[in-house]
């Protein structure tokens, strides 16, 4: 007569509940996923530079990403 291999009903819980419950890392994209599409971010400036910007009145966001395009050589 063959016997069924013991079972730990604690350890076979663990292992359940740990394959229900992890989830891989989100890992971010290596590329926007449709090309010159813009991207939200937080960004904290100096009052200063940031009155600089807004000085002129709307388009500063605009403003801001033509001076890091011209800084970072794009």
């Amino acid at each position: 007569m063959a016997r069924t291999p013991f079972r730990d009903s604690r350890s076979e819980a663990e292992k359940a509940f740990k394959a229900a419950t992890t989830k891989p890392a989100d890992l971010p994209p290596d590329k926007p996923s449709i090309p010159g599409v813009k991207e939200q971010v937080t960004l904290r400036l100096d009052r200063d530079v940031l009155d600089f910007f807004q000085a002129d009145g709307p388009g500063w966001q605009e403003r801001i990403n033509q001076a890091l395009r011209k800084v970072s050589g794009k």
